[in-house]
C-alpha cells in the first residue's frame, strides 16, 4: 500500500467521523429560542464611605420619556432621592449628557448642582471626558452608576470603571432600557464578564446606605 493511499484513507475517515459532529452544531442564532435565562444575580446591601461618587448618566428629555424609555421616567424618583441622600453626606455626584444633549437637557429632578461635575460623551463615558481625572482628584474608589440606556451608558461606563479597578455598584432601580431585556442582560454582563463582575455589585437604592 503507498503512502498516498494510506493518506487519503485516514483523511477520508477523519472526514467521515467529523460529519456527525458537525451536522449537530447550530449556531446562537440557530438555538436563539431554545436559549433559557440564567438566575438572576443576588443582590447585596452595600455600606459606602467617603471615597464615592454617584454617577446620573444620560437623564436627558431626548431619551427618558415616555416616547422613548417610559421605564426611565419610573426611576427618576428613585435617583433623585438617591441624590439627595448623597448631597447630604457630601458624597461626590457627577453627572453626563448624551452627544446630542446639553446640560439643560437634564430633568429637573436629578439636575446638576452648583459645582456638580457634568461631563459630555457617547455610551463610555471615560472616552473623550475628563472622568477619569474627575475622579482621581476626588479620590473615588466606588462609584454607584445609574442611568440611561442600561445597555449604553450603564454598562459601558460602568465595565470601564471596572477595568480601571475601581469597585461598580448598580442599583437595578437606577437604571432602565427601552425594555427588560436590556437591562437583564445588563445586570446578567456586569456582574459575569471578566474583569467587571469582580468589581461590581448590584443591589437596590434602598439597600445603600
Amino acid at each position: 500500500m503507498n503512502k498516498a493511499y494510506l493518506a487519503g484513507a485516514v483523511l477520508c475517515l477523519a472526514m467521515l467521523s467529523a460529519a456527525p459532529l458537525h451536522a449537530q452544531y447550530k449556531d446562537v442564532i440557530e438555538e436563539w429560542g431554545n436559549v433559557q435565562a440564567p438566575k438572576p444575580p443576588e443582590l447585596k446591601p452595600v455600606t459606602l464611605d467617603s471615597s464615592v461618587a454617584v454617577l446620573s448618566l444620560d437623564f436627558v428629555k431626548q431619551t427618558c420619556n415616555n416616547e422613548r424609555r417610559p421605564r426611565c421616567l419610573l426611576t427618576i424618583p428613585r435617583v433623585e432621592g438617591l441624590l439627595k441622600q448623597a448631597r447630604a453626606k457630601k458624597v461626590t455626584v457627577i453627572h453626563s449628557v448624551t452627544s446630542a444633549s446639553t446640560p439643560a437637557d437634564i430633568l429637573k429632578e436629578v439636575a446638576p448642582q452648583d459645582g456638580e461635575p457634568i461631563v459630555k460623551g457617547s455610551a463610555d463615558k471615560f472616552f473623550g471626558t475628563d472622568l477619569e481625572k474627575i475622579l482621581k482628584e476626588k479620590g473615588v474608589k466606588t462609584v454607584i452608576v445609574t442611568g440611561t440606556a442600561a445597555q449604553g451608558a450603564v454598562l459601558n461606563t460602568g465595565s470601564q470603571a471596572a477595568f480601571r479597578g475601581i469597585k461598580v455598584v448598580i442599583p437595578v432601580d437606577g437604571m432602565s432600557a427601552e425594555n427588560l431585556y436590556f437591562e437583564q442582560y445588563t445586570a446578567y454582563h456586569m456582574t459575569n464578564s471578566p474583569g467587571v463582575g469582580q468589581q461590581t455589585t448590584l443591589t437596590r437604592i434602598d439597600m445603600i446606605k
